[in-house]
């Protein structure tokens, strides 16, 4: 008898476990294949929260570039578009769903204490809500949409390098959030994992690889531009 849940198929490790066996490696590791992919959907649901959380409470998007985030939101909507065009699992893309959203959030965000906005940027803003619908839809010439998401890869990558510059030129990261950024590197080391198990096209894992180096990048310089706290001076008597 079956034992599905969620797509996930736990008949036989249920059956290795009740036999006194542990189950096998053909059968243990697709399912951790599984259970990873849904807790890597279940925390994007929260990954970029202390990023907007911390710009609502210091009311600055000091050190942040405003590109890379903008680029990201490019990113994760042709990316998301492909899954949903490919029919794959929703453990193997889900977090993309969740992401795009707050990513859009976070732009907006930063849009409101960028204030006064140039036209170029309502522009871009207004050419992404006209052309986005479209794409997420699938409406779009095969080979195109080959092209876009073969091209989504570079766009992740160049999201990540202002902002690395970014860090690297002010020796500071601003108002970068730490753990939203350990977060996108971790989900990025699992997704590799789970690809491979999933058995996705290359291109999709080559994306998770380029999101462990440049998530890590950043990460790094997290880190090693935190400043000491201040030590506190004797009192005098």
């Amino acid at each position: 008898m079956g034992m599905e849940i969620l797509g996930i198929d736990f008949s036989c490790a249920v059956e290795s476990l009740s036999d006194g066996k542990l189950p096998e490696k053909d059968c243990l590791l697709p399912l951790i294949s599984k259970l990873l992919g849904y807790c890597i959907v279940a925390a994007s649901t929260i990954v970029k929260v202390p990023q907007i959380l911390k710009i609502l409470q210091h009311r600055s998007v000091r050190g942040l570039s405003v590109a890379a985030f903008e680029l990201e939101v490019v990113g994760f909507t042709i990316a998301l578009s492909y899954c949903l065009h490919k029919g794959l699992p929703f453990s193997a893309y889900g977090e993309l769903a969740f992401l795009l959203i707050q990513a859009i959030i976070l732009v907006g965000i930063i849009y409101y204490f960028s204030q006064p906005l140039g036209t170029k940027t309502w522009a871009r803003a207004l050419l992404y809500c006209g052309l986005a619908p479209t794409i997420l839809a699938g409406q779009i010439d095969p080979v195109l949409f080959e092209a876009l998401y073969a091209s989504q890869h570079a766009i992740f990558f160049f999201a990540r390098v202002p902002q690395i510059w970014e860090n690297y030129k002010n020796k500071s990261t601003g108002e970068l959030s730490f753990l939203t950024s350990f977060m996108n590197f971790g989900g990025s080391m699992v997704r590799v994992f789970t690809s491979i198990q999933e058995q996705v096209p290359t291109s999709v894992i080559l994306g998770s690889v380029l999101g462990i180096l440049t998530n890590g990048t950043i990460l790094a310089q997290i880190i090693s531009y935190q400043k000491p706290p201040a030590k506190k001076g004797k009192k005098v008597e």
